[in-house]
Parts: structure tokens; C-alpha cells; sequence
């Protein structure tokens, strides 16, 4: 996985850079605490501009949200709410708690998708409730850049800084998405062990 990551943005340039970044967001085979770190050491190194790799780096991340947004956006939220009757036990969720929590986020929305694309694990997962809720696109593209451009500027700057040594960078991150991840499936999987039908 390294030696590939490296090669490839070696080669690609910030054209790599932005790939990775869709690629990571739409389905995460590649996290991002590996790309942006070696393209802020490729930047220390002179051979791209941080700028450069931070526009790269965002737009990647953007253009990788975009089709969870719109699948759910389509999929909508009746369609989803007559699955989740269907398959309550495997979805967790009952139609009121699904109808609840995209109250909340409409009246949350923004700080949800502008924290949410901080957190690794959770950056693939938060285009999803937006798209349900249908957040006005320019609302979503607006906090999603936000987001997405401090976290690719944190990990693009420890890179910058730790020139050579940046894959230490993904040593203290990875572990946290990680971790972040089996939490979520761990609560998925008690959810799913101690889920009760509602009372009628």
C-alpha cells in the first residue's frame, strides 16, 4: 500500500493527489492519513506546490462526497423508511427514529457536515443523512470545502513539516480511524443483538 501511494503521486502529481481523494471518499481503500501527509512531504521536497496539493487534496474529497450525496438524495428518505420497517433488526432504526434524527440534522446540518468531514471514519459516511435531509447543495459543497480543506491542510502540513519522517503521520492517525471504526461496529452489532420490536 505505501510503496504504491508513493510511486503513484511521484508520477501523477496533483492529478494523484485528487484521484486518491475521491477514491478514498467514495469507497476508502486508500485513507487519507496516508496520501496527504506523502504529498505535503512531495511539496517540502519542491517537486509540487502546497497550494497546489491542498486544491488537489480537497477537490478529490469533494468530488468523492458527491455520489453518496446523491444516492442518498434519490434514494430518498420514504424508500428508506419503508426498508427500515421491513428489515428493522438489520437497519437498527424504526421509521419515527429515522424521521427524529433528520429533524435533528436539518437543524444541525451544517455543523454535522463541517465537523463530520474531520473525523476519520465518519468523513465517507456524513454525505449520506445530507443527502436524505436534501441540504441544499450549495449548503453542502460550502461545509464540505470547509471541512474537507482543514483536514487535508493538518495532515498536508504535518507531511510538509515532517519531510522524510511523514509516514509517522498515518502511525498516530490510522490507529484513531481505526479505533473510531470498530466503535461503530461494535454499537452496530449490540444494536442489532438487543433490538426490540416497537410496542403497538
Amino acid at each position: 500500500m505505501f510503496d504504491f501511494i508513493t510511486k503513484f503521486l511521484e508520477s501523477s502529481g496533483y492529478l494523484g493527489v485528487f484521484a486518491l481523494m475521491a477514491l478514498e471518499n467514495v469507497f476508502p481503500p486508500i485513507p487519507s492519513e496516508l496520501i496527504m501527509p506523502f504529498a505535503g512531504f512531495v511539496a517540502a521536497r519542491g517537486d509540487l506546490h502546497v497550494a497546489g496539493v491542498l486544491i488537489a487534496g480537497t477537490a478529490g474529497s469533494i468530488a468523492g462526497a458527491l455520489p453518496w450525496y446523491y444516492a442518498a438524495k434519490i434514494y430518498g428518505k420514504e424508500r428508506l423508511e419503508k426498508f427500515a420497517d421491513k428489515h428493522a433488526r438489520w437497519m437498527t432504526v424504526t421509521h419515527g427514529e429515522i424521521d427524529h434524527a433528520l429533524e435533528a440534522f436539518e437543524r444541525h446540518g451544517r455543523k454535522v457536515v463541517l465537523f463530520g468531514r474531520l473525523i476519520p471514519a465518519i468523513r465517507t459516511l456524513i454525505s449520506v443523512p445530507a443527502g436524505l435531509a436534501c441540504m441544499p447543495m450549495a449548503q453542502f459543497l460550502l461545509y464540505s470545502t470547509i471541512g474537507s480543506l482543514i483536514w487535508t491542510a493538518i495532515l498536508t502540513g504535518a507531511g510538509f513539516l515532517l519531510e522524510s519522517q511523514y509516514e509517522r503521520v498515518a502511525e498516530y492517525v490510522d490507529p484513531v480511524s481505526k479505533g473510531i471504526l470498530a466503535l461503530l461496529v461494535a454499537w452496530y452489532v449490540y444494536r442489532v443483538i438487543t433490538w426490540k420490536p416497537a410496542k403497538t
